[in-house]
């Protein structure tokens, strides 16, 4: 397994009671890290990145993470919190990540390796509870409003899944709360003549009988979006069009190209859209007043898609305009935030 090494910041380890393993596991990228705890809150100190399909045996991975870490720092690490991108049981002690056929759990991983204690959780509530410790520097605002205290926070994101999670203030620990959702997987409701055949295009292209917002946000979700395009021959072809279709309409060359191939141009504008309206169906179902937090592994290397017409769409609604204006909305530019907020979830949940 090959990974990138980052130390976030020089640290003395003597400030820290104890030290937590943290994991991000996604379906394309993953990574491991140390986090620090003090009075109850951690801290990323140090991770390692690298590709989801290169893990090979996980708990040998976390046996190398743990060995590192103690052979370059001194740190020793019994407990341990992984956000998974999967479905968590309800105990917290199993995973399974479909889209790299792992079944993970507690027992395994704390019999294989120099843990004692280990957990999972969705890996957008982990991203989640690590809004309550989001800093300057690592979001960007796509829109002002008017943020209400306490109010319920939306965290959604597109990458080789579609990730959602609803943030609730919890009044006796004085932080946010995550709920767990696999709202990525409802079905999308197409609104316009070309969203329909769209719909229609995927059920036959796909195989399914039913379409959900993942097969639209998501790398999957682009290529069928392009793809769908594509078929209609309406903007033609181009050099950038052949290569494209060559690599099976790969979504990174989808997004190389967006401006300067008119198909997929195309495609992220529709992309866009619908990303919009999901955002603007998630924020009214869990009325968050709060805020909408926007990550995933898409957003930061797209950004350019959260313009005016993202906002536009967000705030469209026959009864709901008014709410909406008011929501801010977010990009999250840190990778790690992920890796934090399963620290974050470890420090509080494994005391």
């Amino acid at each position: 397994m090959r990974w990138t090494k980052n130390e976030h910041k020089k640290f003395n380890k003597g400030e820290y009671s104890n030290f937590i393993l943290a994991g991000d596991i996604g379906g394309t990228n993953s990574s491991l890290g140390i986090c620090g705890v003090k009075n109850g809150f951690s801290k990323l100190l140090v991770s390692f990145s690298f590709k989801s399909r290169e893990i090979g045996s996980f708990h040998r991975a976390v046996n190398e993470i743990l060995r590192l870490v103690k052979q370059e720092y001194n740190i020793s690490a019994t407990k341990a919190c992984f956000g998974v991108a999967g479905v968590v049981s309800p105990d917290k002690k199993s995973a399974e990540i479909a889209k790299l056929g792992l079944n993970l759990s507690s027992r395994s991983i704390i019999k294989k390796t120099g843990l004692k204690q280990a957990i999972f959780i969705n890996d957008f509530q982990a991203i989640g509870y690590a809004v309550n410790i989001i800093k300057k520097g690592q979001f960007a605002v796509i829109k002002n409003g008017i943020k209400v205290p306490k109010s319920n926070i939306l965290v959604i994101g597109a990458g080789t899944g579609l990730g959602k999670s609803l943030l609730v203030f919890d009044k006796n620990e004085k932080f946010y709360e995550p709920v767990a959702s696999e709202g990525g997987h409802t079905d999308f409701p197409a609104q316009t003549s070309e969203e329909a055949k769209l719909v229609e295009f995927i059920k036959g292209y796909r195989k399914i009988k039913n379409v959900p917002y993942e097969q639209l946000l998501s790398g999957p979700g682009l290529s069928n979006i392009y793809l769908f395009l594509r078929k209609s021959e309406r903007f033609g072809r181009s050099e950038c069009t052949k290569e494209v279709d060559r690599s099976s309409y790969n979504p990174e060359l989808i997004s190389k190209y967006r401006k300067s191939d008119k198909t997929c141009r195309a495609a992220f504008g529709m992309f866009k859209k619908v990303y919009a309206k999901f955002a603007r169906n998630m924020a009214i179902d869990g009325l968050s007043l709060g805020g909408v937090y926007i990550g995933g592994g898409m957003a930061p290397k797209n950004k350019e898609i959260f313009d005016r017409e993202f906002i536009k769409t967000f705030e469209q609604s026959s009864d709901s305009a008014n709410i909406l204006k008011n929501i801010p909305i977010y990009l999250i530019l840190d990778r790690d935030m992920g890796l934090a907020g399963a620290g974050f979830a470890g420090a509080r949940m494994l005391r």
